[in-house]
């Protein structure tokens, strides 16, 4: 039986007698994994995690933290735990390390783990360049470096790429990796940004109007979607097209590209690699249903 960093039994919250947030809330994050907390904004995702991390009291004593009640552990658990849930708390006028000598001392934490944690989130260059002068993406780096300063065994994080560009989130989806495969961190990471959790984690949870929706790992959560439709560009479209549909006779041709039907999202690779050998030239393969549809059906749900 695995190991779980967070477990919820039947989570539930109201802030008011007719306004309730969460609603029987299970949910099951393994030791070592990358959990990624996906649904709309509005869903309940921050009420979970201020919940988690005690910024809102729990109102029936249904969270454990590594295999123990949350409000039991209080406040000595977060010494093993990161967050990183409201707009991080920086003062602009500070150099990126004055801010982590900050906190440190603040929490009585050996100012030699300073330098590790911003080498981490590559931001060691920029250590002694005001905080006022980073980039939205080096913010967010910087108040992971500062929940890293403790070496957590457990990171939660509200939204991390939340207004970051392509290029940022690509950067806090690299960092978070690898704090999980480098230092074994497990991390539970909320979003409402699909394709972002497919890429990151290795489990899921989908929640809506404050109900669980799903929750597996993320080969798991592709299989939900089925058959899988696939538009492909390849040059000499029609010759490929006339080749294939008699293996795929639903094939549709239009132009360059042609458009089929695979069982499931996973046979895209074997597909494509088959085209290759055969000597095809492969352009572009755009998935036009499956996994992005069962998703917005499933958060849809009341």
């Amino acid at each position: 039986m695995p190991e779980y960093a967070i477990r919820t039994q039947g989570l539930s919250f109201r802030y008011s007698q007719y306004r309730k947030v969460l609603d029987n809330v299970s949910l099951n994050i393994p030791k070592g994994a990358i959990y990624g907390f996906l649904g709309p904004n509005g869903a309940g995702k921050s009420t979970t995690m201020r919940l988690l991390t005690g910024i809102l009291p729990e109102q029936e004593n249904a969270i454990e933290i590594f295999g123990k009640p949350l409000h039991g552990q209080l406040p000595e658990v977060f010494k093993s735990i990161g967050s990183l849930v409201e707009s991080p708390a920086l003062y602009l006028h500070l150099s990126g390390y004055n801010n982590m000598k900050y906190i440190a001392t603040l929490r009585g934490i050996d100012h030699s783990k300073i330098t590790p944690a911003l080498e981490m989130v590559d931001l060691a260059r920029d250590a002694n360049r005001k905080v006022k002068q980073y980039s939205l993406g080096m913010k967010q780096r910087l108040a992971i470096a500062m929940a890293l300063l403790s070496e957590p065994e457990l990171l939660l994080l509200d939204e991390p790429v939340n207004g970051l560009d392509p290029n940022g989130m690509r950067d806090m989806r690299q960092l978070l990796v690898k704090l999980n495969k480098e230092k074994g961190v497990t991390i539970f990471v909320s979003s409402h940004l699909l394709a972002e959790i497919e890429r990151m984690c290795t489990h899921v949870g989908i929640i809506s109007n404050g109900k669980l929706r799903f929750e597996g790992t993320i080969q798991q959560l592709a299989e939900q979607s089925g058959a899988c439709r696939i538009q492909v560009s390849v040059k000499d479209a029609a010759l490929w097209a006339d080749k294939l549909r008699t293996h795929y006779p639903a094939l549709a041709f239009d132009g360059n590209q042609f458009v089929l039907e695979l069982p499931a999202r996973e046979d895209i690779p074997a597909f494509t690699k088959t085209l290759v050998n055969l000597g095809a030239d492969v352009y572009e393969i755009k998935i036009l249903n499956g996994l992005e549809e069962w998703f917005m059906a499933l958060i849809n749900q009341k």
